[in-house]
């Protein structure tokens, strides 16, 4: 069995966390032949070279200037002629990268290399003729081969053995390929970034209260209406046609348009054949893993571009205007598509209680305690990229750019220092509460109330 593993190289120089993932478990396959490819400058090369010592038969990079500044669907196609002169039976990707966070590129390319698709893979449990997968959110599934699937954060890459060799790396060009040039790179990209800037959404003005004010600051809270997301910028003019799939994208659909369809979430050809034949001026889709996967799908059926995880869209009544979140959150990127229908994903919000509190790594100490206050307040449980790292709770709870995204009446931030990843998916929440021994904290900036003493005199 041949499986191919693609990766990318972070801006750290290591390798993408989900793509390690996806990596370890092309290895842990009995008698594989395992082959990793990525697309880079000609330094990737002693990146994937190192790599090949964890035991891959060979690297495959893919470089030429033709694919600089290329988005997830013209990524997608020059990886699409790499895996066909490759010929795998399974291809693994990591969900997403931390640079783009779009969880695009897997689905595109099952397209354009004409395989089958998982995503969101927590467990792979049988593979034969077919490849059976439990996934995050949408069961068990069972595809056949030749299959790509796309991993979570499942497991730990291995390390090299002290005997281990490097295996070789190979530099394939455009032309090794047979690409069409006017498909790569930046012209071969229907989005552009027409402006990034410094994200400072979400920010709130945070009063400090004491441990015995905390019972009343969350009753008053839950007497609020719910504080939905919501869009700053008024616009003037509107779109004459916007397609919604299911009803999660309504609220930013109504920003930007009055005539608003909603398509039924169906399959990637139907939506596709729908678009095609109807024309609206936008679709926009929800966050969900389904949602995110048909998109990309569609998107690489019908040749546009599409916008990952938007947290607000304008327009001038011709273009629409998509901002998203980028680099783990910490920059904004306003971007427009060169095709039409624009295309994206919008940030909705994945919610089953009124309240949640989040356990912070700085909660470690105290889980049995903050696990009682969440059940006292029949609260849902959930947390953090670096609790979840370093295995205090498990990756179905976390909330963040790499997890899921939030908005409950009242959200409780115990322990939780603030990295911009976690505020992307908890920011539009009604009420923040930030439990924190630290008054340096960065979640206080995003709290509306903030109680600054050690998390046990707190809950206790």
């Amino acid at each position: 069995m041949k499986i191919l593993v693609c990766i990318r190289q972070g801006l750290d120089g290591e390798i993408n966390p989900f793509d390690a993932c996806a990596y370890e478990e092309a290895l842990r396959i009995k008698d594989a032949e395992v082959i990793i490819i990525s697309m880079g400058p000609q330094s990737a090369k002693d990146f994937l070279l190192k790599l090949t010592r964890l035991g891959a038969k060979k690297a495959i990079l893919l470089c030429d200037k033709a694919f600089a500044g290329a988005d997830t669907l013209a990524t997608a196609y020059a990886l699409s002629l790499a895996v066909k002169k490759i010929n795998p039976d399974l291809i693994f990707c990591g969900r997403q990268t931390l640079v783009g966070d779009t969880a695009q590129t897997g689905p595109m390319l099952s397209v354009l290399a004409d395989t089958s698709l998982i995503t969101n893979v927590m467990s792979i449990d049988e593979i034969g003729d077919s490849i059976t997968c439990t996934t995050r959110d949408l069961g068990v599934q069972t595809e056949s081969l030749p299959a790509l699937i796309t991993v979570e954060r499942i497991n730990n890459l291995r390390l090299p053995s002290i005997i281990s060799k490097m295996g070789e790396v190979e530099v394939w060009s455009a032309e090794d390929i047979g690409a069409d040039i006017q498909k790569c790179g930046l012209q071969g990209s229907p989005t552009r970034v027409v402006k990034t800037f410094e994200n400072e959404s979400g920010k709130r003005k945070c009063k400090v209260i004491s441990a015995d004010e905390l019972n009343g600051v969350i009753a008053d809270s839950l007497k609020k209406s719910k504080d939905k997301i919501k869009q700053t910028v008024s616009n003037l003019e509107k779109l004459d046609k916007v397609f919604i799939v299911g009803e999660g994208p309504r609220e930013f659909a109504q920003t930007v348009s009055d005539d608003i369809t909603v398509l039924p979430i169906t399959n990637a050809q139907d939506l596709a054949q729908k678009i095609s034949e109807q024309k609206p001026n936008a679709v926009l889709w929800g966050s969900d893993c389904l949602s995110k996967k048909l998109s990309a799908q569609v998107s690489a059926m019908l040749g546009l571009g599409l916008c990952a995880d938007c947290t607000l869209l304008e327009t001038d009544g011709d273009e629409l205007y998509m901002y998203r979140p980028a680099l783990s959150g910490s920059v904004i990127a306003k971007i427009i598509s060169h095709t039409k229908p624009a295309m994206a994903t919008v940030r909705t919000t994945q919610n089953s209680a009124d309240i949640m509190v989040a356990a912070g790594y700085g909660a470690k100490d105290s889980l049995d305690l903050v696990r009682s206050f969440s059940e006292k307040h029949s609260a849902e449980l959930v947390t953090t990229r670096k609790a979840v790292d370093n295995d205090i709770l498990p990756y179905n709870m976390q909330v963040g750019l790499t997890g899921k995204t939030v908005s409950p009446l009242v959200y409780i931030a115990v322990g939780v220092s603030g990295a911009v990843h976690h505020i992307a998916g908890m920011q539009k929440s009604g009420t923040i509460i930030a439990i924190n021994p630290d008054p340096n904290a960065p979640i206080f900036d995003y709290a509306d109330y903030g109680i600054i003493k050690p998390i046990e005199e707190v809950l206790k």
